[in-house]
């Protein structure tokens, strides 16, 4: 079990909570490509979007399918087994909600081919999730994180020497 620091949330989330999230996203997102551009499609794709948002600013632990996860879904089901990082789904949700800006933008603007291809890409992603629970945008959260560069906070050891410190001794004239 995963530990827990008082007055906070758990330090892990369920891994079936962002998988029933993809479930639900995943509809949102069909039924968007088989009415967009019309306004129902354009009315659920910027839905998408702003639930994508809340999922990146807020996390994915506190998204309203997340609610719909802990109230209606979760007391049904045995224990996780494991609890998982929160921040690869996250990063994930930002992955989603670059897509649905996309989207949108592109329905919004006439150009409806991008915005079927962009929705296309979004439920294609998401779909993988809900049906594998293969989570597309978190493994490429963890090949980020494993191929960039660390970035440290820390002051370094050795400051580049100043223009004055390096230059050569000038012969008195």
């Amino acid at each position: 079990m995963s530990k827990q620091i008082p007055g906070s949330s758990p330090v892990g989330i369920d891994p079936r909570g962002p998988q029933f999230n993809a479930a639900l996203t995943s509809v949102v997102l069909a039924v968007t490509l088989l009415t967009a551009p019309g306004p129902l499609g354009t009315t659920l794709i910027a839905v998408q979007t702003a639930l994508f948002g809340i999922g990146v600013a807020l996390g994915v632990q506190h998204t309203p399918a997340a609610y719909l996860f802990k109230k209606l879904v979760r007391p049904r089901l045995a224990a996780p087994s494991h609890l998982e990082d929160p921040q690869p789904p996250r990063f994930a949700q930002a992955v989603g909600l670059a897509f649905a800006v996309v989207a949108l933008v592109g329905y919004l603007s006439g150009a409806t081919l991008v915005g079927a291809i962009a929705t296309g890409f979004a439920l294609a992603a998401a779909l993988l999730n809900a049906v594998f629970g293969f989570c597309l945008g978190c493994e490429l959260y963890l090949l980020i994180r494993r191929f960039a560069p660390t970035v440290s906070t820390a002051a370094p050891t050795n400051a580049a020497p100043t223009k004055t410190e390096n230059a050569p001794a000038q012969p008195a004239a």
